[in-house]
């Protein structure tokens, strides 16, 4: 194990190999989005090392979802607002007051994209603008990380990875979105957030990572394949499946996640040798395809998985997609604990969990955080 990921993850005084817990006791955090999948992991995760997390988000978008099983409300500080509405971002944030913020309020489906455009835009890219603008005038702040998408590259069908001096694009509009937040934090961060532009009495970190098709326990999220899968366990019904062919990067909701707390803990430290953009993805021999995840997902549930193939609809979606981490691995000594065995086999005990013994369901989930980071690094 590396020097920075040991003195990151581990913490001189975490005997629970929860975290840094040194770092993160007291610290305040905003994390926008923290009702969603992603946030409520991480709103999770920062709570048992003891940060005070504050969450500004919609509320969940789904009836099951992770804030509510985690009972996440009694962990962190929830205002709900929609990031687009400007006035009420900017009073929220000024009396938070927070020092770091993990931005990852978005709408987050490709397919929902399709229907809605104007409004992922005003959400991904206006919203996205309203809050870092919101955070430029805080006194405390000094650490920002913002979280876009592996779709916010030019895909061209690769059977590499793209790294982050590859040009970003994005043929739907939820991936276009992206690379437009992508640019847009790229602007704030020379504009307004560098040492030589910003007037704040300290510097301001502010990075942009970018990862995609994770796993884990609590998404219950629409057109996503683990929750779809999970949904047709528990109506015994039959799961349509368009591209079982389509091979994605697969990894553990944990694997980012502890990319973007070691991130932020640098960005704090040193903000201008840390703000830049990173990719964290899994190794390549994760990234299999739509059938390959069915079967090993059947494996872990301890019952196959009912499919069949539906005729692919109208809309794009990509088939290939890989991302290149070699600069978080050689930057910021980050590597995946968990192969995507290990992280479909934890995802599918949490869904069983939260079925068959959902008063556990928080001890689950912080003995899933203390196996991740005590796992050996692969």
């Amino acid at each position: 194990m590396s020097t920075a990921m040991s003195t990151a993850i581990s913490g001189a005084t975490s005997g629970a190999m929860l975290g840094n817990k040194l770092f993160w006791h007291g610290k305040r955090v905003l994390i926008t989005g923290q009702t969603g999948f992603k946030g409520a992991w991480l709103t999770f995760w920062l709570s048992e090392l003891g940060a005070e997390v504050h969450g500004i988000a919609l509320a969940p978008s789904t009836t099951p979802n992770a804030f509510t099983a985690l009972k996440l409300a009694g962990r962190c500080r929830h205002h709900e607002i929609d990031i687009r509405d400007r006035q009420k971002l900017n009073t929220a944030i000024a009396a938070i007051d927070p020092e770091i913020c993990f931005h990852m309020a978005a709408q987050a489906l490709v397919r929902e994209s399709y229907k809605t455009p104007m409004e992922t835009y005003e959400t991904n890219v206006i919203g996205t603008g309203n809050v870092l603008m919101a955070l430029k005038q805080g006194p405390a702040i000094r650490s920002i990380v913002v979280i876009t998408t592996d779709k916010c590259y030019e895909n061209r069908e690769w059977h590499w990875g793209y790294r982050e001096t590859d040009a970003l694009g994005g043929f739907d509009p939820y991936s276009s979105s992206k690379a437009c937040a992508e640019i847009l934090t790229a602007s704030f961060r020379r504009s307004y957030f560098s040492a030589a532009s910003t007037s704040n009495a300290h510097p301001i970190g502010l990075a942009s990572v970018r990862a995609g098709n994770v796993i884990g326990g609590g998404d219950w999220s629409t057109d996503r394949l683990i929750p779809d899968v999970v949904r047709s366990y528990r109506d015994n019904s039959q799961l349509e499946i368009r591209y079982p062919g389509a091979i994605r990067p697969w990894q553990h909701v944990l694997s980012p996640l502890s990319g973007y707390v070691v991130l932020a803990e640098k960005l704090f430290v040193e903000p201008a040798r840390w703000s830049e953009a990173y990719n964290f993805a899994p190794q390549d021999e994760d990234c299999v395809s739509v059938r390959e995840i069915l079967d090993s997902f059947g494996r872990a549930w301890g019952k196959p998985v009912g499919w069949k193939q539906t005729p692919a609809s109208q809309a794009h979606e990509a088939h290939f997609l890989k991302l290149d981490s070699s600069k978080a691995k050689a930057d910021l000594g980050w590597r995946p604990r968990w192969n995507l065995e290990a992280a479909l086999q934890a995802t599918a005990k949490w869904y069983l969990g939260y079925y068959e013994n959902p008063e556990k369901l928080v001890d689950l989930t912080t003995e899933q955080i203390r196996s991740y980071c005590s796992s050996d690094l692969i």
